[in-house]
């Protein structure tokens, strides 16, 4: 591989782990106030692509597209965890991880029924699918934008868990929910605003991979959703941070296996659930889970 692959496939890996890690984010904040792995987390991400793709297909402005599909997603993530959730607070942790599977295969049949399971061409608009060359390297305008913003994003949330009265709300009950709700805080409210951010940045991240990956279809939060989880395990779940770095590492993993072995392409997938094993084989909580019983987040 000579230097300018290098950095090609660099630049690529920056790209493909941002994505993962927008998603991972929202993983990490549900499990690490409620001990839930959502697994219809993945699933939200394709229902907000499938709203910008309907909004698009009204006449609105992409922008606004966009802003439709966030609150879309948002919408049915607080509206599942009203729904689906709620009523199992108290049942064990197994009756939550079936129900969340359940929700997986609501959503994705529900989609295919409403759109068919024909993929869909994106409507991304031609500015954000231009591409820059640097040298022998070739730089679409979201590899440069998604890293960006994945990086605020995580500037954002830090802000809200730490300087904000609902972050520290979200870190209370991530310890306690009863002695929380004893003093006064409405547990559910604080829930449905993780459920809702925690949509948002999956949308975020569908919104991305859609623009990147020009096809919708309503499995393919399925494969991605895995990845984002394995990213945030990876990170050690329950990290915010932790999340964010598995997600970039999951994404350099895939993309240079496949630079470096090219006849292995079709096992990008495994490869990246190997490395995930591998690395929790050496800490099982993650490479930022080992402070988790003290702080979440």
């Amino acid at each position: 591989m000579d230097f300018s692959t290098f950095l090609q496939q660099l630049v690529n890996g920056i790209s493909l782990g941002s994505m993962y890690a927008l998603i991972a984010i929202g993983y990490t904040m549900v499990y690490g106030t409620l001990r839930l792995i959502n697994f219809a987390h993945g699933d939200i991400m394709m229902v907000g692509a499938f709203f910008v793709y309907l909004a698009s297909s009204m006449g609105l402005p992409f922008p606004l597209a966009v802003l439709a599909g966030i609150t879309g997603s948002v919408l049915v993530g607080i509206m599942t965890d009203k729904i689906a959730y709620k009523p199992l607070r108290e049942a064990p942790k197994i009756s939550l991880l079936i129900t969340a599977i359940g929700i997986s295969f609501f959503l994705e049949n529900l989609f295919n029924v409403l759109f068919g399971g024909v993929p869909k061409a994106f409507p991304a608009p031609e500015y954000l699918t231009t591409s820059f060359k640097l040298g022998e390297v070739i730089l679409p305008l979201m590899v440069i934008v998604i890293p960006i913003v994945t990086v605020l994003i995580l500037g954002g949330v830090l802000w809200v868990l730490y300087k904000t009265k609902y972050g520290m709300a979200i870190r209370a009950l991530a310890f306690d929910i009863p002695t929380v709700k004893l003093m006064g805080v409405n547990a559910d409210y604080i829930i449905s605003i993780v459920f809702g951010l925690g949509s948002a940045l999956a949308a975020v991240g569908g919104i991305f991979y859609a623009i990147s990956y020009p096809s919708i279809d309503p499995l393919m939060g399925i494969i991605v959703g895995l990845k984002a989880f394995a990213a945030a395990v990876l990170g050690g779940i329950g990290s915010v941070t932790g999340a964010v770095l598995g997600g970039f590492i999951l994404g350099f993993t895939e993309i240079f296996v496949v630079a470096m072995f090219p006849d292995l392409g079709g096992y990008k997938d495994a490869f990246a659930f190997f490395f995930l094993i591998f690395v929790l084989l050496l800490r099982p909580t993650g490479i930022m889970g080992e402070d988790l019983d003290r702080g979440r987040f």
